[in-house]
């Protein structure tokens, strides 16, 4: 998991570094930026994020498996103990141990059985909470970034069109003067 997570920090760190090395727009201090290259590494970003979501369910999966072996391990150690006590019913003093120890048996397994649902609940929302964070931090900084870049771009085309705008209202004037 560490190393999805180190791989979308270094194509995010890349974006970043693509974004400070761009060429950069006089005065304005706009960047120019490789649309292609830049909606590459955003790609490779998404297609990393459903492995992280694959590890999310297989926690979950895990913790399911879990609970069933601690089941059973509870029905196991409960049916021995059912024999136990049915073995020794003739005398009263071994039926009252058998019960009492029978009944420290499933105590364990039951305080065992839920410290492990506990655990495993926690531990499974804790990866997912910590996972949905991160992913919406990564979306912020990608919808930020992404909305950088298309400002940028339409401030140039304004300007460009605001260039070509007054060249073409001089070559008027100059016309009709002639």
């Amino acid at each position: 998991m560490d190393r999805i997570e180190d791989n979308i920090i270094e194509l995010l760190e890349y974006l970043e570094e693509l974004i400070e090395t761009s060429p950069k727009v006089p005065i304005t201090g706009k960047t120019i930026i490789d649309k292609k290259e830049f909606l590459e590494v955003i790609d490779q970003i998404v297609n990393t994020l459903p492995d992280q979501l694959k590890k999310a369910e297989w926690v979950m999966s895990e913790k399911d498996r879990i609970l069933k072996d601690a089941q059973k391990e509870y029905d196991s150690i409960r049916k021995e103990t059912l024999e136990i006590m049915k073995k020794n019913v003739e005398n009263h003093d071994i039926v009252k141990e058998a019960k009492a120890r029978a009944n420290e048996i499933i105590a364990l397994a039951q305080r065992d059985a839920k410290a492990i649902r506990l655990g495993s609940r926690e531990y499974s929302t804790e990866i997912l909470s910590q996972i949905d964070k991160e992913i919406e931090e990564k979306r912020a900084m990608l919808i930020k970034g992404m909305q950088e870049a298309f400002e940028t771009a339409a401030k140039e085309i304004d300007k460009n069109l605001s260039n070509t705008g007054s060249k073409i209202k001089e070559n008027i004037s100059e016309l009709r003067e002639m």
